[in-house]
């Protein structure tokens, strides 16, 4: 295999998978939703900081340890799945908490609008915050880095660095990844009006939370 074919190759495959819905599409589709863009954004760093980390491990082979030791994978493996369980069911909790009417007073500002007033520093809604839930949803995943172990090394040319490589590959990724990223973004907001009501929003929240905690009991019950 020749670097452009392990480039095209490899991107063909990432972007099925990225475009396919799963936990990543939920968490991003839901904040950006709620008018949280800079949250929503900040979602999408954290998840591609974990894409990075998980490439870069794997291309050095620090990551075969979870495919060579049983009780690593399985410490990662229960924290994951502990942290997404804990998340899904605090957006179920504060959705039975409140009525739906509730709602809209936490995701607008005060003149009204969509986004309403850019979040203070170290408000729950501002970038760094998204970035942590999106990070942490990544880098607690084993699955990720077992992925990339098995992936990684078949589209690595021979004679090629692999570090290098590697860490290419999962630039290309990582890009493929923002792309995506900016589609739904940019989809969520275009239908935010016809999702603003206080149902749609009280919904969405059990909707949302209920995918990402049945994600955390899949892992936690998973192979």
């Amino acid at each position: 295999m020749d670097t452009a074919t392990a480039l095209w190759g490899f991107a063909l495959l990432v972007g099925l998978l990225t475009i396919t819905p799963g936990l990543d599409t939920a968490l991003i589709l839901r904040t950006a939703v709620l008018g949280r863009r800079r949250r929503a954004w900040g979602v999408v760093l954290g998840i591609q900081t974990g894409t990075l980390a998980w490439g870069v491990l794997a291309s050095a082979g620090a990551t075969a340890v979870l495919t060579a030791s049983h009780l690593a994978y399985e410490v990662l493996r229960w924290a994951g799945a502990a942290y997404l369980v804990w998340m899904g069911g605090r957006m179920l909790r504060d959705s039975w908490r409140r009525s739906p009417a509730a709602a809209p007073e936490a995701d607008t500002g005060a003149d009204g609008r969509a986004d309403g007033p850019a979040p203070a520093a170290g408000s729950g809604d501002g970038l760094l915050a998204g970035w942590r839930r999106g990070a942490l949803t990544n880098l607690l995943n084993p699955k990720v880095g077992v992925f990339y172990v098995a992936l990684l090394p078949q589209f690595i040319p021979p004679g090629a660095p692999h570090l290098a490589f590697g860490t290419l590959l999962t630039c290309e990724h990582i890009a493929l990844g923002l792309a995506w990223s900016a589609v739904l973004v940019a989809f969520a907001r275009a239908v935010r009006h016809w999702l603003a009501g206080d149902r749609a929003r009280w919904v969405l929240d059990r909707v949302t939370g209920g995918v990402v905690a049945a994600f955390g009991v899949r892992l936690a019950v998973g192979d």
